[in-house]
Parts: C-alpha cells; sequence; structure tokens
C-alpha cells in the first residue's frame, strides 16, 4: 500500500519504549540528552555505565506479554482519533519493549507532546486491564518523534512498522 504526504499536516514516527528495557551502555546505540544532536555519536556498549543504570532501576524491566500488544494495536487508532490526528499505522512489536506509531498531525502540533499523551492514554488503558506496573510506569522517560519528510521514507517506515505489528495489516 503506497502512502503519501499530506502538505497541510506533518507526519511522524514516533516510538517509546517499556520501562528499563532499553538502557544506556547495553549492546543497542543509544543517545541520551548531552548526546542528541545528528553530529555526535552514539553511546555504545559501556559495562560501567550500564550496571549504573540498571541498578538505579526501580523494578526489573517491562516487557509486554501479547495480551498487551493486541490492545495497544487496537486501540490507537482512536487514541489517534481522540488526539485528533490522523492514524496511518502503529506496532507493539513481538519482543515487547517498544511501540511504533505513524501519524499525521497539524504542523502546530508538538511531537513531544503527542508522545506524551499517546503514553498516557495507552497506559490507562493498559493500567485499567492489568493493573498499575511494579515499577509505577508503563514507559521509558523519553521516545523518539521523527519527522517524514518524503515518501520514499514515508513508505519506508510505514512497511518497517507493518512487518513488526502482532496484528498483521493486508
Amino acid at each position: 500500500m503506497t502512502q503519501h504526504l499530506d502538505p497541510a499536516r506533518a507526519t511522524w514516527h514516533i516510538t517509546f519504549g517499556t520501562y528499563g528495557t532499553r538502557i544506556h551502555g547495553d549492546d543497542r546505540p543509544t543517545v541520551d540528552r548531552k548526546q542528541n544532536h545528528p553530529t555526535e555519536p552514539f553511546i555504545f556498549r559501556d559495562q560501567n555505565r550500564l550496571k549504573q543504570n540498571q541498578q538505579a532501576l526501580k523494578t526489573p524491566p517491562l516487557y509486554l506479554s501479547l495480551q498487551q500488544r493486541q490492545l495497544i494495536e487496537s486501540i490507537i487508532p482512536e487514541i489517534c482519533h481522540r488526539g485528533d490526528w490522523s492514524y496511518r499505522i502503529n506496532a507493539a512489536p513481538v519482543d515487547g519493549d517498544h511501540v511504533h506509531v505513524l501519524l499525521d498531525a497539524t504542523c502546530d502540533r508538538d511531537p513531544d507532546a503527542i508522545m506524551k499523551w499517546l503514553k498516557r492514554w495507552v497506559g490507562e488503558a493498559l493500567t485499567e486491564k492489568w493493573g498499575n506496573p511494579a515499577s509505577g510506569t508503563w514507559w521509558a522517560k523519553c521516545g523518539s518523534t521523527k519527522p517524514i519528510k518524503d515518501e520514499d521514507y514515508l513508505n519506508n517506515v510505514y512497511e518497517y512498522i507493518r512487518r513488526q505489528r502482532t496484528f498483521p495489516v493486508i
């Protein structure tokens, strides 16, 4: 399915992780608040930093179950409607440690605020069904808000998210 940009709206690829599952210093490259500019290097494996960050966790990392991932994928279209954003696709991948959302919003909307509302409303739905998580939160503090500027990138991101869905999109 070919996706097209709406020139009157901004398109965002928003990703947010679950509590404690992506920690600075592990095997995956990360950025932090100090190293968060396109020209700066990623943070790579650092045993000392990893151990320090693991010790700072209140509880073990939170991984989403199949039922939780299915709920997330089923409610995000309605959450986008509630936020006045145009839903394109979302995924709560099988590894259970993050969520992807592709959406359009008016150009004056702050993508960080959109991510905050997504996390809040999805978290409320999860808490309603499964109670509060031991950590007190479902989500990591930060996340990623990437603007989609061209249709090739839009279609690549759409397919990337589609392939990770718990529920297939036909």
